[in-house]
This record gives C-alpha cells, structure tokens and sequence, in this order.
C-alpha cells in the first residue's frame, strides 16, 4: 500500500494532508523516513512523530443530528462541541464539513479520509439541502437574484435552489453544491434578511429522516 494512503487510512486525514505530513518527514518505516514513493507492507512498523500508526481493517461513518448551541471542533473555547454528544467509541472521528453554532441538523463523521474528500472536495458534487427560516418574506426579486443571477459575495457568486416551503415566503428550503463557509446566511443577508433557523436533512446521499435531535447513526460506507 502506498504510504499516503495507509497515512490517511491510520489518521482519517485526506490523501492530501497525508502528502503534507509525510513531506514533513514526520512519517517513519521501520525508522527510515518515508518518501513519497514509498509503500508499506503489512509486516512495516510505520511511525508518525514517533507514535506508532495501523490503518484500520474497516471504516465508521457516522450522522449525528446537531443540536443548535454546539460547535464542531474539538476545542469549544467555552461553547459545547459536537464530540460532547458522541459515545467515547465516535470521539476519535472528524467531521465531514462543519455546521455553525446556531445551525442543526445533519452531520457526517467519519476515520475514511478518502471518503472525507470525497464528499468535500469541490470537484466531487454533492448536492446539499436545509430548511431555512426567515426574519421577513422574500422578496421576488431577491429570489430572482439568490436563483438566478447569484450574489456577489466576498469569496465569489452565491447561487442557491430555493423551493418554497409556506404561503408566507418565510420558510425555505434551500439547495446548494458548494460549501463555502456560512454561504447561505451571508447570501440571505446581502439582501438585508436574517436566519432564524437553519437545518441541513440532506447531505449527498445521506439523509437525516426520523433521527432525534442529539442523537447518532451508525452507517454504511457507500
């Protein structure tokens, strides 16, 4: 096996951070540094930053219905964080993308760093889809705009599918293939509207269904 790929099987790192690891020198075969090229039999003892490291036999996903309040790091720097939630067999796995503070819903964890990029990386589509709830009715020209035309962001155009969800104009839902960081709300509040609650159902493949709030589910790896 490659050593980049037992790397991001051992840690749930992307092949990329891998790469990035291992031109650190961090990474040892049997004591000698590991380059690029190197593969790794089964009977190599592979260290990184002199830790010893085993790619596992079999791969945990995992969704977890976020409460809102919860953060997804590691460190909440006094807020509660997601792994507060997860039974001590889950605390070692990452989270697949992230969810701010004040959104809920579905969260994808996951130790398969090749599963990870996967489901994040730009290049792969995945559609993704919340509701949203609105301070105020949209305004059709601003849905023109949010559908169509897109909103001009600091970081590029947003453009989002919006498929009504009540005769108000105040409740959404709202599907995207990108994941920029709180790409919905900023597009929204280009426009002056505030979020008062945003919730992902679906992620890729995966969808929340009937899970409770707080709650995780053991899946299958697709």
């Amino acid at each position: 096996m490659r050593i980049n790929k037992f790397v991001a099987l051992a840690t749930g790192v992307s092949r990329r951070s891998a790469d990035e690891i291992i031109g650190q020198n961090k990474v040892l075969i049997n004591g000698t540094v590991a380059q690029f090229s190197s593969q790794v039999e089964t009977t190599d003892v592979v260290t990184l930053d002199g830790h010893r490291i085993s790619a596992p036999k079999s791969h945990t996903l995992i969704m977890l219905n976020k409460p809102i309040g919860y953060v997804c790091s590691r460190i909440g720097q006094g807020s509660n964080t997601i792994y507060d939630l997860l039974p001590k067999e889950y605390r070692q796995l990452k989270a697949i993308g992230r969810l701010d503070k004040d959104s809920s819903g579905l969260l994808l964890l996951t130790d398969n760093g090749d599963l990870a990029n996967e489901l994040s990386h730009p290049r792969y589509v995945k559609n993704k889809s919340y509701i949203v709830r609105l301070s105020s009715p949209l305004q059709p020209k601003h849905k023109h705009a949010i559908t169509e035309t897109g909103v001009n962001l600091t970081d590029g155009i947003s453009i989002l599918g919006l498929v009504p969800m009540d005769q108000l104009g105040k409740q959404w839902e709202v599907n995207m293939h990108e994941g920029r960081n709180r790409q919905i709300r900023r597009t929204f509040e280009a426009f002056g509207y505030r979020i008062t609650k945003l919730h992902r159902t679906s992620f890729g493949s995966y969808s929340l269904g009937t899970l409770e709030d707080g709650k995780v589910k053991q899946l299958e790896t697709k």
